[in-house]
């Protein structure tokens, strides 16, 4: 009992501010970082009780990722390195939002329908990006593998070592075991410009640099040292703005990628010799990782089952690419990695990658059981053992946890000179469809509900008729809407033949959410 009195006095220092109410979603709690004291010292007490359900390490990660310096977020990671179970994310809406006076009614609540044994011993690793706020009752270590550490942890070492160091050697040796079966990569060939956001990622990019020095040359750009955290700089930027960092020198031709602030997302992209700015972002990435993949298992002969997670957001034309030339499962879930993730586990072989650049593979355990298998049969031929040594190196250099942007950089430079591929030659695989995103405000963006995937909207009534409507106006064409999860904007994305039409298109669609699902301010103007 003196432990829930302790508790009260210590959350009533963190008090919730009047009226604020926080939704617990795929990003965990985000928000100005000045409305997220009481948020960051709840999410403390639900992931001790959680480690205490599962009597196992939990992460806990507070950032905001691709936002602004200012804002600031905190989300729980299970023990698997895997996103917290639905129903915790129940339990932490309600926890956060709890009253004062109500607070222990809920904690009691959630120890009860859990059956918390509250004898257990509780461990929680903690991880923060480069974001300044004051945390009470949380212990920091400046680490962004966190979702890493906590899976080696829970498998007592089985996945890797459960430190940033162990972390570094997995993936650079096996980033080094690829490489060598790339043949005479050029000094050029083996450079790489990174901006790192003004992030973490740049931070550890510096420290990891020495792992992988002989075959990787790396430069690091908004490395922290002066600007803004995500500001006019990292993928995000990148991907929205359709151009390159501020701070990036570039020259044509130049392979160069970026990350976000807490180095989970990436793309890549380069300056053609008329300085025309071209982007490889998270569906390129996916479409080079799953060819590999699926090249790898024609050599072994190996028949597992090979599936590329999308979301809406995936351009068509990266669709068509696979499913038709490919011939690769296409799967398409709502938006949010924790509905790739769930959907890549249902094969042997999951490539997912949101087009933001966030996403990983992951391998089954009988397929990483065969692969192994394989790599020690002494009656494979050796075009077979290459093959499977090839896919088992790639399995080591994979951060399977989630989404992790040098881990992911390290597989796509591994490709590219294993299979002898310029910047360029991976643009051409195909032809992006022109596309734009913009956002609608409304005065409550729970208005739209939306089926398929967020692929139609089913309310408010008449939106997706006049949806339809708009997209048959133009070749190649398409349109979806979608709410926000952190703010009250209606969110819209089209593509279609021309940037022209994709713009116009993307317009006339906002203009149909603003009239229809209650815009606020001003409506939506043309882009040109």
């Amino acid at each position: 009992m003196a432990q829930f009195q302790e508790v009260s006095k210590l959350s009533s220092q963190h008090p919730k501010p009047p009226g604020l109410v926080l939704q617990y979603g795929t990003a965990g709690f985000r928000s100005n970082a000045k409305h997220l004291d009481h948020a960051m010292f709840r999410t403390g007490l639900l992931a001790t009780l959680r480690s205490k359900k599962t009597k196992a390490t939990i992460g806990v990660m507070v950032t905001a990722s691709h936002n602004p310096e200012e804002d600031n977020g905190v989300k729980l990671i299970d023990p698997m390195g895997n996103m917290v179970t639905a129903e915790w994310e129940g339990y932490a809406t309600q926890l956060v939002n709890a009253e004062q006076d109500d607070l222990l009614i809920v904690l009691k609540d959630i120890i009860e329908k859990e059956t918390v044994n509250m004898s257990q011993e509780a461990n929680v690793f903690v991880g923060k990006d480069t974001r300044y706020i004051m945390l009470t009752n949380l212990l920091f270590v400046n680490i962004y593998s966190l979702h890493y550490m906590v899976c080696c942890q829970n498998t007592q070492g089985k996945y890797g070592e459960p430190t940033v160091e162990g972390y570094y050697r997995k993936l650079c040796q096996a980033f080094i075991q690829l490489i060598k079966n790339a043949s005479n990569c050029t000094d050029d060939q083996k450079h790489l410009s990174v901006d790192g956001a003004n992030g973490i990622g740049a931070l550890k990019l510096h420290e990891m640099e020495s792992h992988v020095k002989s075959e990787l040359q790396i430069s690091v750009f908004n490395d922290g040292s002066k600007g803004k955290l995500n500001y006019e700089c990292g993928a995000d930027f990148v991907k929205m703005q359709q151009k390159p960092p501020t701070g990036m020198e570039m020259s044509p031709g130049e392979r160069c990628c970026s990350y976000d602030g807490d180095a989970d997302r990436i793309v890549y992209y380069y300056t053609d010799s008329e300085g025309q700015f071209h982007l490889l972002d998270g569906d390129k990435i996916a479409t080079l990782i799953s060819t590999f993949l699926k090249e790898l298992l024609t050599q072994v002969g190996l028949d597992l089952k090979i599936a590329v997670v999308q979301t809406a957001y995936a351009n068509g034309s990266s669709t068509r690419y696979l499913e038709d030339t490919m011939k690769v499962i296409v799967r398409c879930t709502k938006t949010g990695v924790k509905h790739l993730h769930h959907a890549a586990q249902e094969f042997d072989i999951g490539v997912y990658f949101e087009a933001n650049g966030h996403g990983t593979v992951l391998f089954s355990e009988v397929a990483e059981e065969k692969i192994q298998l394989l790599t020690q049969d002494p009656n494979t031929n050796d075009e077979r053992k290459r093959a499977a040594q090839l896919l088992q190196n790639t399995i080591n250099v994979i951060n399977q946890t989630v989404g992790d942007a040098i881990s992911d950089m390290l597989l796509i430079e591994a490709i590219l000179a294993i299979k002898g591929m310029t910047v360029q030659q991976w643009d051409a695989i195909y032809t992006d469809l022109p596309n734009r995103q913009l956002k609608v405000k409304v005065a409550d963006r729970r208005v739209i509900d939306t089926t398929d995937a967020e692929r139609r909207a089913v309310s408010p009534a008449g939106l997706q008729e006049a949806i339809d409507s708009l997209v048959k106006k133009y070749k190649l064409a398409r349109s979806f809407v979608r709410p926000s999860g952190t703010e009250d904007v209606v969110r819209v994305y089209a593509e279609a033949e021309t940037q022209e039409s994709a713009d116009a298109l993307a317009h006339e669609v906002s203009l149909a959410v603003y009239r229809l699902a209650g815009g606020v301010g001003d409506e939506p103007k043309p882009l040109h």
